[in-house]
């Protein structure tokens, strides 16, 4: 969804900056208990792999404690839990650290790279420190799937496709619901033959109003870009003016934001009349792909939009 890459330069948040995120949200944050509902519910430390970074990460978990941030878990693919040893120390040091608990990414691109072996070492790591409520596994779908298959070390998604096709070809069309796998970001330019297609004049009569002004899952890179909901490479503002962007998001000189906010035959315009943007003769598979693919254009033709960030997003598809 937004183009994670080992290709990325290697920035990290400072500390600093962390810290005047965490303690802008702390302010708008829902109090609780610290247990976990659910994977929109709460604080999530994330990446990229946040583990890469293992002292950030414990330090963020401290900061997002003192402020009094509730239900706050780190995601992870697990790469690193390579032993039981490590992973019941480092769960053990964020635990005492403030840590709620942990989601845990499962799906076939992970394992194209990290072993279902290291998933469970996690999995059963994480139920052992924090409990089973306190342990979100993301998706369940794709672990029931992975578990049937009884995989050992890593699997190619071409080899993934071939398994369920023998044995689950149900299996594959419900997994690869919009609702599990959301048809933005780097899907459509990797995976995009696996969906139907649509001309462009199918979508352009939606507005994205709905998911620039959504109040809830919202995300913040280590710009401290305010990113909207799931729309990756576009910014709402600076996420340490947390105060200025609630009170309303000025659009008179976010172009981009504007026209979004009208719908996406404005953008299109915008990018067709400036920028010679041209149809995509394959099609589209959803608004999202239509609006990224427009976006990514303009990116690679100007930097006059502040609202288009970070620019490498678009830079990695």
């Amino acid at each position: 969804m937004y183009a994670c890459s080992p290709r990325w330069s290697n920035h990290w948040i400072s500390i600093d900056d962390l810290s005047k995120v965490l303690r802008g949200l702390a302010k708008f944050f829902p109090r609780g208990d610290g247990s976990i509902r659910g994977v929109n519910y709460g604080l999530h430390l994330t990446g990229g792999e946040p583990f890469l970074n293992f002292d950030l990460l414990l330090r963020g978990v401290e900061i997002a404690e003192h402020y009094g941030l509730c239900a706050k878990f780190v995601e992870t693919n697990c790469f690193w839990c390579r032993d039981m040893e490590t992973v019941r120390e480092r769960l053990r040091r964020l635990k005492d650290a403030g840590l709620d608990g942990m989601l845990i990414s499962v799906n076939p691109f992970v394992i194209e790279h990290v072993p279902f072996e290291n998933i469970e070492r996690g999995i059963r790591g994480s139920i052992e420190i924090f409990g089973v409520r306190n342990t979100l596994v993301y998706h369940p779908a794709f672990y029931e799937q992975l578990t049937r298959l009884n995989i050992r070390g890593k699997l190619s998604f071409e080899d993934y496709l071939a398994k369920m096709l023998r044995t689950d070809p149900e299996g594959i069309t419900a997994s690869f619901s919009p609702y599990i796998l959301l048809p933005m970001g780097r899907l459509p330019y990797r995976l995009g033959h696996l969906y139907r297609r649509y001309p462009a004049r199918r979508f352009l009569g939606y507005s994205c109003l709905e998911e620039l002004t959504r109040p809830w899952h919202i995300h913040v890179d280590c710009y401290c870009n305010y990113i909207p909901g799931y729309c990756a490479g576009i910014s709402l503002g600076d996420a340490r003016k947390l105060d200025e962007i609630v009170q309303g998001v000025e659009l008179d000189d976010k172009p981009i934001l504007e026209a979004l906010a009208k719908g996406l035959h404005e953008l299109y315009r915008l990018a067709v009349e400036e920028y010679g943007y041209r149809e995509l003769k394959e099609g589209y598979i959803s608004k999202c792909h239509l609006c990224l693919d427009i976006r990514r254009h303009i990116v690679m033709n100007t930097d006059e939009y502040k609202e288009l960030q970070p620019r490498e997003f678009y830079y990695r598809l």
